[in-house]
């Protein structure tokens, strides 16, 4: 790959990363439960032709607690629907990809592979997908149909926890599967319209996937026709060894969380043996590394505002992702010291938005652009066209035709 060939995105939650990014947002506090927000990110995004963006997701209230509703009232609490989201921002966007989070844990993968199918129709072929496992018992309790056993962060090595968590990614990937399968279903040309027979459909160009497994039996087709990328975008966010196998096997990116460039490196080496060992025979992950950004005009004020938002807060914030706090120039030279360990871009975190997104689009993008590491403008096509990634065929045409 080239240098220009990076990958940028940016993963939208509320009103930014931080905790508290409402107290000093420059949106108001329920500008997120509003049409008109979305689509200004969004539009920011793509103006600075940004790959992608990631809509955030989650069954349950935000919760400090890792497990269930906190006591905590000076935090934002509430979010909408993320497909229906993306479904807002297809029509009032060209080129950008859209990338909604759904949970595999209670949600149906019928439902979810119409859902985004018809979201590829509507986007163009812009559409993607980010399955996530639900291990909080708050979100089962939600939906009163199993329960999960609470899981304790700094045990999950015990083999009690080795079990739930397995299972959950293995549920994720017969679900992926089954939305994969239900995807294919309608051959490119299934859809005939021939007025003279009255044939809308040819019947034998529509297919039962026929899936049966530990967690669904699901017959098929579809019923929405094939979309304009086939498959549209699988994206899995991972930090260790299950769920980088699971995105070696399901996913078309996987988004990472490195600390540093010898760090990044070594977990683009264990996602490429985990490719191995699965016997991925599709093109090869995209593996996106994740930051949270805060970003100012000087790396003094960004450190101040740092500190004020850890301060109404109560605590330092953490994240999973390291978190960058500087300039834009600055970003623009750990971007390039990270891309030559290997990744093929980065997925950056607001911490405040919509502040830090355009700091995003009209700082750092151009201090990119500047150093060669970033396109001009959209090469035009699908996301797939935009991330490199081929356009399968329907694995039941190929079928048919042996």
């Amino acid at each position: 790959m080239t240098e220009k060939s990076l990958h940028l995105a940016v993963a939208l939650d509320g009103l930014g990363w931080h905790p508290s990014a409402w107290r000093l947002s420059h949106a108001d506090a329920t500008a997120p439960l509003t049409a008109r927000y979305w689509n200004t990110l969004a539009g920011e995004a793509e103006h600075a032709a940004l790959d992608l963006l990631t809509i955030e997701d989650t069954l349950d209230l935000q919760s400090s607690r890792p497990d269930g509703p906190d006591d905590r009232v000076d935090e934002v609490r509430g979010r909408l629907d993320a497909v229906q989201i993306a479904a807002r921002l297809a029509p009032l966007t060209r080129h950008i990809g859209l990338i909604p989070t759904t949970s595999t844990t209670h949600t149906e993968p019928f439902h979810v592979s119409t859902a985004i199918a018809t979201l590829d129709h509507i986007s163009a072929g812009r559409a993607g997908w980010r399955p996530r496992v639900s291990a909080r018992r708050a979100e089962a309790g939600h939906l009163g149909r199993r329960d999960i056993p609470a899981l304790d962060l700094a045990r999950l090595d015990e083999p009690a926890a080795v079990q739930v968590v397995g299972d959950l990614f293995a549920e994720a990937g017969d679900a992926v599967e089954v939305v994969r399968r239900l995807w294919d279903s309608w051959q490119d040309d299934a859809v005939i319209r021939d007025v003279p027979t009255g044939r809308f459909v040819d019947r034998e160009r529509l297919h039962y996937v026929d899936f049966t497994g530990r967690w669904f039996s699901v017959r098929g087709p579809s019923i929405v026709p094939r979309s304009p990328q086939g498959q549209p975008v699988v994206a899995a966010l991972a930090h260790s060894s299950v769920p980088y196998a699971f995105a070696a096997r399901h996913a078309d990116i996987v988004f990472v969380t490195p600390t540093d460039p010898g760090h990044a490196a070594a977990i683009v080496a264990e996602v490429r043996a985990a490719e191995e060992t699965v016997g991925r025979a599709d093109a090869p992950l995209r593996v996106i590394a994740d930051l949270v950004v805060l970003l100012d005009e000087t790396s003094t004020l960004a450190r101040h505002r740092r500190t004020r938002l850890d301060e109404l807060h109560g605590n330092e914030f953490t994240s999973d992702a390291t978190i960058v706090t500087g300039t834009p120039g600055e970003l623009a030279d750990l971007l390039a010291e990270w891309r030559r360990a290997g990744v093929d871009g980065f997925r950056l975190r607001p911490a405040v938005l919509p502040d830090d997104l355009t700091a995003v689009t009209r700082a750092l993008v151009p201090a990119l652009r500047d150093r060669g590491l970033f396109r001009a403008g959209y090469p035009g096509g699908t996301l797939r066209d935009l991330l490199g990634l081929p356009r399968p065929a329907s694995r039941y045409a190929a079928a048919s035709t042996t």
